[in-house]
């Protein structure tokens, strides 16, 4: 079984290191040589791009994550892919988020060629940081779940791990619904500049909505349809 294993924040974001760590087997790396968050689902069709082989299981791609993608399905493991991993991200994916993420794109170009995937996010509440050993062990959990389950054609996981103080329990893993609701959205104008400052943790808690499980403290998983 191959395992592609990708992401938006780049291929030397600790985020990739943890997944791979939770992941059982051999798993192969491709993802971005750089920072991309939020960068939805664009695709390089214009012009080439660099594909870096820096071991044999470790591609960077001078692409975006819906890349990485493409080209390990299309030219680097054709028809030998069995499932797509994307993340861990640094930062929440609820919602109307996988319209935006990058994360997400990696598993939604998964699923339009039928190859299963899940992507995975880590909500940050702030000012706390990231355990990252804490987020492999609860992906693991999730990943030992998910991955022995009827995924239908044309369909991902989405996945975000909530963000815990130290020493609480674990989580539940949770399936539930993606909030329809927007972002909130604002900015700071400084003359002809606009910097945005959306509050994250502002955004509408409707209960039974993966935005409301994570904020709850639990791992909210969404099965996304195309």
């Amino acid at each position: 079984m191959v395992l592609i294993l990708t992401n938006d924040d780049g291929i030397e974001a600790p985020g990739i290191q943890a997944l791979q760590n939770a992941v059982s087997g051999e798993s192969i790396i491709i993802a971005p040589h750089q920072q991309l968050s939020g960068c939805g689902h664009q695709v390089t069709t214009s012009q080439p791009f660099r594909v870096e082989k820096r071991t044999p299981t470790h591609y960077a791609v001078e692409g975006t994550p819906a890349d990485c993608t493409r080209v390990a399905l299309a030219q680097l493991y054709p028809k030998q892919i069995q499932w797509v991993l994307s993340g861990i991200n640094a930062g929440g994916n609820m919602g109307v988020d996988v319209y935006i993420s990058g994360t997400v794109a990696a598993v939604r170009e998964a699923a339009f060629h039928g190859i299963p995937g899940i992507a995975i996010s880590h909500w940050r509440r702030r000012p706390l940081t990231i355990d990252w050993d804490r987020a492999t062990r609860w992906t693991k959990q999730v990943l030992d779940k998910l991955m022995t389950m009827t995924l239908p054609v044309g369909t991902f996981w989405n996945v975000n791990l909530p963000h815990l103080d130290p020493d609480t329990p674990d989580p539940e893993i949770i399936f539930c619904q993606p909030s329809i609701n927007p972002l909130p959205v604002k900015y700071r104008v400084e003359g002809d500049f606009y910097g945005y400052e959306g509050q994250y943790n502002q955004r509408e808690r409707v209960a039974g909505t993966d935005v409301d499980v994570c904020f709850s403290g639990n791992i909210a998983v969404t099965q996304i349809k195309l």
